[in-house]
C-alpha cells in the first residue's frame, strides 16, 4: 500500500503520497498533472517545424524531490532524467524518471524502492494566438517496488495555456480513476483529482524567470493531512530560474496547508517531521 498508518492514542489517520515529480524543476510532462511547478516543464512539442519527429530530453539535480508539495526523497538529493520524441503533428511520447526514498524514511513511500518512472503520451499544440492545449496521459510505474506490493497507476491530464510575449499563464488538472490497485488505501474504489494553476514572467534583458504556482489534491492522494476525513490539501510554491544556453539552475519556496499541529510522537510539527511542510529546495540541470 502506498499509505502508512499512524496511530495517536484514539486517532487512526492514513497517511501517502505519490510520487511523479511535481514540486521540484519539472521535466516531465506530468509537468502538467502537477509536478508542483516550480518547475520548468521540457517541451513535449516539436521544436523544428520541417523535421518528422525530434528528440528533446535532460538531466536534474534537485536538492529535495518534492510532488505536489510532498518530499519523495526523504527531504535529501535526487537525480532525475528525461527522453521525448515529438512529431510535427503534436504527438509525442516519452518517459520521466527520479531517484526516490522507499526505504521506509519517506512513510508514503514505503517499499517503492529506489526509483520512480513515469511514462507519457500525449498531444500538444500551440495556436498563433498563443493558447496552447496539452492532453494525454501518465503512468506512474516503480520497477524496484517490494514484490506484492501495488503501486503503480495511471493519471489523465490536460492543460490550457496562454503566453503574451515574456508572460505566460497555465491552468490544468490530473484526474486518477478510482479502482486502481496503485490507489487502493481505504478498500473503497479511490479516485484521485488533481487541479492547479501556473504562471510565469520574465525579467527583461535577463536570463531569469519568475514562477508561481497553486495546486488542490482531492481524494485517494489527499490522505496525507491528520484528520483522515480530510481528503485534500493545498500546494504552492515559488521559483526563480535562470536559463543560459543548455544550463538552467534555479531556486523555490514550496509549502503545503497540511496541519501544522504538534503531534505526541513526532519531533515537531506534524507537516515537517513526515517532509510535507514548507522548505526551500534548489537544482541544476541541463537540455539538449
Amino acid at each position: 500500500m502506498r499509505f502508512s498508518i499512524f496511530s495517536f492514542g484514539a486517532v487512526a489517520l492514513l497517511a501517502a503520497a505519490p510520487a511523479v515529480a511535481q514540486d521540484a524543476p519539472m521535466t516531465s510532462p506530468a509537468a502538467s498533472p502537477g509536478q508542483d511547478a516550480s518547475s520548468g516543464t521540457v517541451a513535449t512539442g516539436p521544436t523544428d517545424a520541417a523535421a518528422p519527429f525530434t528528440i528533446t530530453g535532460g538531466a536534474t539535480l534537485i536538492s529535495d524531490y518534492r510532488f505536489r508539495g510532498l518530499t519523495q526523497s526523504d527531504s535529501g538529493p535526487a537525480v532525475q532524467g528525461t527522453v521525448n520524441l515529438n512529431t510535427a503533428a503534436g504527438f509525442y511520447v516519452g518517459t520521466w524518471a527520479s531517484t526516490i526514498d522507499g526505504s521506509g524514511k519517506t512513510p508514503a513511500l514505503t517499499g517503492y524502492g529506489d526509483a520512480e518512472v513515469d511514462l507519457y503520451g500525449g498531444f500538444t499544440k500551440t495556436l498563433p494566438s498563443g493558447i496552447g492545449v496539452d492532453v494525454g496521459v501518465l503512468y506512474y510505474y516503480y520497477p524496484s517496488a517490494r514484490s506484492g506490493l501495488n503501486t503503480d497507476f495511471f493519471e489523465p491530464y490536460a492543460s490550457v495555456t496562454y503566453t503574451l510575449g515574456p508572460i505566460a499563464a497555465k491552468a490544468g488538472a490530473a484526474y486518477a480513476w478510482g479502482g486502481q490497485d496503485g490507489l487502493d488505501f481505504t478498500g473503497g474504489k479511490d479516485d484521485d483529482l488533481y487541479v492547479y494553476g501556473e504562471g510565469s514572467i520574465g525579467i527583461p534583458t535577463t536570463p531569469v524567470t519568475l514562477k508561481g504556482h497553486v495546486g488542490r489534491t482531492r481524494g485517494s492522494l489527499g490522505l496525507v493531512n491528520l484528520n483522515p476525513d480530510n481528503h485534500s490539501y493545498w500546494d504552492w510554491s515559488a521559483t526563480a530560474e535562470a536559463v543560459g544556453g543548455p544550463l538552467k539552475v534555479g531556486v523555490s519556496y514550496v509549502d503545503t496547508s497540511i496541519t501544522s499541529r504538534y503531534v505526541p510522537g513526532f519531533r515537531g510539527k506534524f507537516n515537517q517531521h513526515l517532509g510535507r511542510g514548507s522548505t526551500v529546495l534548489g537544482y541544476v540541470g541541463v537540455s539538449f
